[in-house]
């Protein structure tokens, strides 16, 4: 094909399948039918699930988007995610402002339920055993792991936020047995986040995931799992739902290690409230 068919700006994905179905396979068919009767779902799915909702292995799939002159997964989900807002979109009754304190109260009240104490309580017993705590994050999930490393901080609980992709991967190569990596990622795929944590695991670090999607390439390498739920199409990456179902996670780890260590974490909080007051007119 001369041009980039995938890459063309305003080429509808499923467009592009049917120009394409009498070349593939049948592991292919089986993800274009998949693809075809569920693209408001798909949207939402991790390359993990996708591949298992279509039966076929994840290298087919990425194959399958390739074959169509997309990037991967996630360049194809952006291309339909427009076309499915095009085709759904109409003028309703709610309000933007409702609309968004609405989805931040189903974001917490879905997470709270997906929550599992005893792996709650697993995550902060390894936490607080560790004295090599690492947080990976990228962009958004970046900015929560800083927020974190703060609550944390005030405890007197201390920790190192990786955010550059190559220092990542350094820090990775240094990690021991003794070593805590805590992965954030809302879609459980971001490349560079996944190549950390796997040489983080070579070097038999605790992997912890903090994420929306129970199986994704992340989950793979996690030793504990935490899921929000909030899962974002392509059209609203970094949204603040999204990042409101991180800072929950995050929220309830820092919450459980307070009460753990209370009078430790109480003195801490004290002294540093002291010194920050000085800094107030």
């Amino acid at each position: 094909m001369a041009n980039h068919m995938g890459e063309m700006s305003g080429t509808k994905p499923s467009i592009i399948m049917e120009q394409l179905k009498h070349t593939f396979t049948k592991s292919e068919n089986k993800i274009y039918h998949y693809i075809r009767d569920n693209s408001q779902s798909v949207i939402y799915h991790s390359l993990t699930e996708l591949s298992e909702a279509c039966g076929v292995a994840e290298a087919t799939v990425l194959r399958f988007f390739r074959k169509l002159e997309f990037k991967g997964f996630q360049d194809f989900k952006f291309m339909l995610a427009q076309e499915v807002s095009k085709a759904t979109q109409h003028d309703g009754e709610e309000t933007y402002i409702e609309k968004i304190k609405n989805n931040i109260i189903e974001a917490i009240n879905d997470s709270s339920e997906i929550v599992h104490s005893e792996e709650l309580k697993a995550v902060i017993d390894t936490i607080d055993a560790s004295s090599d705590v690492v947080i990976f994050g990228i962009g958004s999930s970046g900015i929560a792991g800083l927020d974190m490393q703060n609550r944390l901080m005030r405890i007197g609980k201390q920790t190192n936020v990786v955010t550059d992709s190559h220092v990542q991967i350094m820090r990775a190569s240094s990690m021991t047995e003794n070593s805590v990596v805590i992965a954030i990622s809302l879609t459980g795929s971001t490349k560079d986040i996944v190549d950390a944590v796997k040489i983080s695991k070579e070097n038999k670090a605790t992997v912890i995931a903090l994420s929306n999607y129970a199986k994704s390439p992340l989950t793979k390498f996690a030793d504990l799992v935490l899921l929000s739920s909030a899962k974002e199409s392509p059209l609203d990456s970094g949204s603040l739902v999204s990042k409101i179902s991180q800072l929950y996670l995050i929220d309830l780890i820092c919450t459980g290690l307070t009460i753990k260590n209370y009078e430790e974490a109480k003195a801490i909080k004290m002294k540093i409230t002291e010194k920050i007051a000085s800094k107030l007119y």
